[in-house]
């Protein structure tokens, strides 16, 4: 595990917010993940060019980190692929379940007061923590 950086994660943090912010402003669409790249597997014509320069950049952006000479940080993945696969497939059952991910409701929903988002967010939390804590302590970890 890397250690904690707090410059890089308020850095991280104002241009999440940024980010969120323009897209609202220029777009009037929220940022949320789930929600793009879903619209970009089946919206319409007009509406994917936004999407994909969405996409894109979330893909390019640490590229250009890395070719400005800042290491990259390499995800610790102690798990087999098999498990990785199945996590990923339950992390998009439960975004299309809860009507939007992490991004749309943590950052977007709370910042719009939406009561829907906080009560999914504090769900997401509470889901987070328990998970880490049956994995880590409960499975032998």
């Amino acid at each position: 595990m890397a250690p904690f950086d707090p410059v890089s994660a308020v850095l991280g943090g104002v241009l999440i917010g940024v980010a969120s912010v323009l897209l609202m402003m220029l777009n009037g669409r929220i940022a949320g993940i789930s929600g793009i790249v879903g619209g970009l597997l089946s919206g319409g014509a007009s509406d994917k060019g936004w999407r994909i320069a969405f996409v894109a950049g979330l893909i390019v952006a640490p590229l250009i980190f890395a070719a400005a000479g800042q290491p990259l940080a390499q995800p610790d993945m102690p798990a087999s692929w098999l498990v990785i696969a199945i996590a990923g497939l339950l992390v998009g059952f439960g975004t299309r379940l809860g009507s939007g991910c992490t991004s749309g409701h943590g950052v977007c929903g709370i910042a719009r007061l939406s009561p829907r988002s906080l009560v999914a967010t504090v769900i997401f939390m509470v889901v987070a923590v328990a998970t880490v804590a049956i994995v880590r302590h409960g499975l032998g970890g």
